[in-house]
């Protein structure tokens, strides 16, 4: 498995995390500008580590993620969001 695309993804990671506490660490409140900003800063860093878990997984499981069956909207419409 490619771990420099691990390191990549880790090193992006690290970066939004900085970010993500300055803009937390902003004395007041956010302005409109801060708080899109924010919003940006925590899809990405959901996306980096969802990236991450599927390289991880797919090492581990030697399967790639993507040609995982979809489960039935029934039996996963109680989860929690």
């Amino acid at each position: 498995m490619d771990r420099s695309g691990d390191k990549d993804i880790l090193t992006t990671i690290k970066g939004l995390m900085k970010e993500e506490h300055a803009l937390r660490d902003t004395p007041g409140a956010l302005s409109s500008v801060e708080r899109g900003r924010m919003k940006e800063v925590e899809e990405a860093l959901d996306q980096c580590w969802d990236l991450l878990r599927q390289r991880r997984a797919r090492e581990e499981f030697g399967r790639d993620p993507d040609e995982a069956e979809a489960r039935s909207v029934a039996e996963v419409e109680n989860y929690r969001q």
